[in-house]
């Protein structure tokens, strides 16, 4: 450990490196630099996710010359003005009535248009639970009991999105069946793994590549209990629409690997050796932990995979399966850290700082927090059994009491989680 880093500048670097991943993501000049042609006619602003309502905005700003109106929906506490485009809040993780009321309010922008009419779709992070409409036969309490049952499951996003598209009336792809014939062109902030825009909140304007075998394999591969209206409804053969059944116009205007790119030069303003690990990282967040502290042990012993002064970035989404049993409070980046520091033990010289970008880690009012080389210590100091928090799934808990919490407050962006580990 060099005497140059204390432990004040290692968190100030390490905020200073989180803070330029998710500035890089700002939804209004993301929006600016992706607009299309002005249309003949008039521009049907829809969209569901954590950044839609600034993404909203930027729109709205931009073309005071345009007939725009619309309706997108985003999470509570995420809504900013956006002019002559409707902003309305609802739930997520698992939908509520609001998101079925926006969902319903969206369906209904984009019916009876015109081939001279655009519709710009604003796509981010979130906008599964945000925007829920039931298909056919099925209710909202079905579709809470299927989020919740994949929430818990240790599910892939992927996998998620899959089974919520199949049970849609306006996700994979149905949407932009509505919107016909006007021309739809959407906007896209990724947090997936490998930016696929038919994941990013089950894609309401893009063919679906997914299908009804591959939803049935997904629950029975996690054993999910779902309502007999759900089973009834997929085993009914509902299927989404497939490439070819409309044209798309699909742009990704910020993504993980740019959020990666901006944190890699923020570190090397700071004198660190960035190495990035990968933008799709998923997995259990406490194995990750593990890890991740092998890795950074690696660094501070042996210099490989790079020497010190560095600092290990990756993204991504972990998951976190709860099992049956109680779990305490917390989210993925907080499993992470605490699994992290754990596993690190008291190692001299290295810290982490691990968040979602969106600014909530899980349902919690943090983004994240930070382990220090005496995180352990202090923990004890506190009366903290760390092994236990992480059994309990109560790594909120944990970080709270020793004040290494990350607060931001909504970012209004959304590219999934940012990890920073730095060895000096």
């Amino acid at each position: 450990m060099s005497p140059n880093w204390t432990d004040e500048r290692a968190r100030k670097v390490l905020r200073r490196i989180f803070d330029a991943a998710v500035e890089s993501a700002a939804p209004g000049p993301a929006v600016l630099r992706h607009l299309p042609e002005k249309p003949r006619g008039r521009c049907i602003v829809v969209g569901a996710g954590k950044a839609s309502a600034a993404m909203a905005a930027a729109v709205d700003a931009a073309w005071p010359d345009v007939d725009v109106s619309g309706v997108v929906v985003t999470r509570y506490g995420h809504a900013v003005p956006a002019g002559r485009i409707e902003i309305i809040e609802s739930a997520h993780p698992v939908p509520d009535h609001n998101s079925e009321m926006a969902a319903r309010r969206i369906l209904a922008a984009v019916t009876n248009l015109t081939a001279d009419d655009l519709v710009i779709a604003l796509i981010s992070g979130g906008g599964s639970a945000l925007m829920c409409l039931p298909g056919e036969g099925l209710t909202l309490a079905d579709k809470q009991a299927v989020n919740r049952a994949l929430l818990t499951s240790g599910a892939t996003i992927d996998e998620m999105n899959a089974v919520r598209k199949h049970l849609s009336a306006i996700k994979g792809g149905r949407l932009a069946l509505v919107a016909r014939p006007a021309r739809v062109v959407t906007l896209v902030i990724s947090d997936v793994p490998g930016d696929d825009p038919a994941a990013i909140a089950s894609g309401p304007t893009v063919p679906d590549p997914s299908t009804l075998s591959d939803v049935r394999k997904i629950i029975d591969r996690y054993g999910l209990q779902l309502p007999v209206s759900v089973r009834d409804a997929l085993a009914a053969g509902r299927e989404t629409p497939k490439a070819g059944d409309f044209e798309t116009d699909v742009r990704l205007i910020a993504a993980p690997s740019l959020a990666l790119s901006a944190a890699a030069d923020a570190a090397r303003k700071e004198g660190l050796s960035p190495l990035i690990l990968g933008d799709a990282i998923e997995g259990e967040s406490s194995q990750l932990g593990v890890i991740l502290s092998g890795v950074a042990a690696s660094v501070a012993h042996n210099g490989w995979p790079i020497g010190a002064p560095a600092i290990l970035l990756s993204g991504g989404e972990t998951t976190v399966t709860l099992g049956n049993g109680p779990a305490g409070r917390g989210g993925r980046n907080t499993e992470f850290l605490l699994s992290f520091a754990v596993s690190i033990k008291a190692a001299p010289g290295i810290w982490g700082l691990a968040g979602d970008s969106d600014g909530i880690d899980g349902t919690e009012d943090a983004a994240g927090a930070i382990v220090a080389p005496d995180t352990l210590q202090r923990a004890r100091h506190a009366g903290l059994d760390a092994r236990a928090l992480l059994s309990a799934h109560d790594s909120y808990s944990f970080f709270d009491a020793i004040g290494d919490l990350v607060r931001t407050g909504p970012t209004l962006t959304n590219v999934n989680d940012i990890r920073a580990i730095l060895i000096t």
